[in-house]
Parts: structure tokens; sequence; C-alpha cells
């Protein structure tokens, strides 16, 4: 999304904060500038200068339609599942950089194995960093992993552990990433 688009709340909205990750509402009739519309929420700044982050699920609350995650495969075999997490994971941004977790080089590890509950379903096992190792943001994002991946077919459980070490730096960036940020 390259222009910004004022918009007037239709209702209340939960919001979590950005950077610090704190939970706050807005109210009907306030105006926000959507700041970017990736992946499955919005990055939006208040009138007052305050950037928040709106999910997808609210998305009525900006007058825009909710986002489905699509998955690529419904196979449930390990393989399957693996490569439908690695594509659902690109769906999850970082509500300040307008690239996904996975080019920015978040997701250091993901596995699956044969669920120990359920034989016809798979554990996922997810090791991912954060750009900063304060980041309020980390629990959110951690858990927007949580969730793609616990809605796809033949997962039976989802472990996403925050790893800082080795500490992410920009080298981390996918090739893609870095001509995006205009780093490369």
């Amino acid at each position: 999304m390259a222009e910004r688009e004022d918009v007037v709340l239709t209702r209340d909205v939960n919001v979590v904060t950005v950077p610090d990750g704190f939970t706050s509402i807005l109210t009907k009739g306030e105006i926000v500038t959507i700041h970017q519309a990736l992946g499955n929420n919005y990055t939006v700044v208040t009138q007052y200068g305050t950037m928040v982050r709106i999910a997808s699920v609210d998305a009525d609350a900006l007058g825009k339609e909710h986002h489905q995650l699509h998955t690529l495969v419904s196979e449930t075999s390990a393989e399957a599942v693996e490569n439908n997490c690695w594509e659902v994971m690109k769906t999850v941004y970082d509500p300040e950089i307008p690239v996904n977790i996975v080019d920015l080089g978040l997701v250091y590890h993901c596995s699956v194995s044969p669920s120990k509950t359920n034989p016809d379903l798979n554990d996922v096992h997810v090791i991912m960093t954060l750009t900063a190792p304060g980041c309020g943001m980390g629990p959110v994002i951690q858990g927007d992993v949580e969730k793609a991946i616990r809605a796809l077919p033949g997962v039976a459980s989802v472990d996403v552990e925050l790893a800082l070490d080795p500490p992410w730096s920009r080298e981390m960036m996918s090739e893609v990433a870095q001509l995006q940020l205009g780093l490369y």
C-alpha cells in the first residue's frame, strides 16, 4: 500500500499500540490514517499521532473486508503442513516494517512431526526472533504466527519459541526484503 488513506471508524475497535504492544480501544467516529495494510492486519496512525494495529477481524470498523488466510495445500502430510506453515508465516508482518517476517529473517526454524496425541495430525515447532530484544510487539507477532499455523489443516499443536541468540541483523533479510526497503 503506497498511498495513505484517512478513514472514520464506524464502531469502537480494540487496538494494539505500536511499538509497546499495549491494548487499547479507539472509539467510533475517530479519524485514522491507514499506514500499512499487509498480511492479516492494519497499521494505522490516530489523529493524535499514535501508531496502532487493528486486527483483520475488525476490518469492518475501517470500512474494509476481513482477510481470510488461505492454505495452498489441503494435504495433511508433514511435508505439506511444513510448506503451508512457511506460506502462512509470510502473511505475518511487523507492523512498522512493510516486509513479512520470513523475508525479514525473523524465522529461524520450522519443524513438523507426527502428533503424539493424534497420529493423523502434526505438531509444529517454530523458532523465531525479533528485530530488537525488547520489542513490545514480540508477543503479538508470536501470537500471530501461532494463530495462523493453528488454523492450518493437519495441525494438532503449535509451539512458537522466541530466541534472541543469534541476534537478528539486517544481513538475515532476504535480498528481496533488502531491495523492498532500499537497503541493497
